[in-house]
């Protein structure tokens, strides 16, 4: 929700001293961060291990549907054999296997796509400064604003709609409460033009 990373060498470390598992759910990181857009733990330079299950959707970066789990074979045959909820899941359709394909070559060789986000990412960072809300420190896709008040946030967001922009408002109890925000995604496809738009319209609604 707030855009932060999580501290994966710290917690992979603790799982190497206690022989623990680390579940990650990379559902933000893959396809964007590391090198060719690995995730996570390619963010890191964490190496391949037994000892971690890797969670990621389909349904952001690589723009389709459904989800994977990866892991030692054991995990996976585990999960396999015992994951109900897998059991008793319908097989995704040819399409979005194919569909999948072609994403996952458009990951692999994106790094203008990631090289334009985070242009895109300094330049909403810079043009918000100086605003009467918060934003959090965040160096991903996803830039909370930080406004409080629940209806403030909301009428806000009501405010950026208006004006063709949509931008979701997020209150408790999905976040502690008093701290009521919009949440904004930055995606590749937004141009400098957009950005500027929403910089525009957040500084006549301030």
């Amino acid at each position: 929700m707030d855009g932060d990373l999580a501290p994966l060498p710290l917690l992979f470390a603790l799982a190497e001293r206690y022989d623990a598992w680390l579940v990650i759910d990379d559902a933000h990181g893959f396809g964007v961060l590391g090198a060719q857009g690995k995730g996570s733990l390619a963010h890191f330079n964490l190496p391949a291990s037994p000892r971690i299950l890797l969670m990621g959707t389909l349904g952001k970066a690589a723009g389709v549907g459904g989800a994977f789990v990866a892991g030692s074979a054991t995990a996976i045959e585990y999960l396999l054999q015992k994951g109900r909820s897998y059991i008793f899941t319908t097989a995704a359709p040819p399409a979005i296997a194919c569909a999948l394909s072609k994403s996952l070559q458009l990951i692999e060789h994106g790094n203008a796509l990631r090289t334009n986000l985070l242009a895109r990412i300094g330049q909403l960072r810079d043009g918000l400064s100086g605003l009467p809300w918060q934003l959090l420190a965040s160096a991903t896709a996803i830039q909370p604003l930080i406004v409080g008040d629940n209806d403030a946030a909301v009428a806000l967001s009501k405010g950026l709609w208006e004006r063709g922009l949509w931008v979701p408002a997020i209150r408790p109890p999905t976040v502690p409460k008093g701290t009521a925000r919009l949440r904004i995604c930055v995606s590749a496809a937004h141009t400098a033009a957009d950005i500027d738009q929403l910089i525009q319209a957040l500084k006549e609604l301030a």
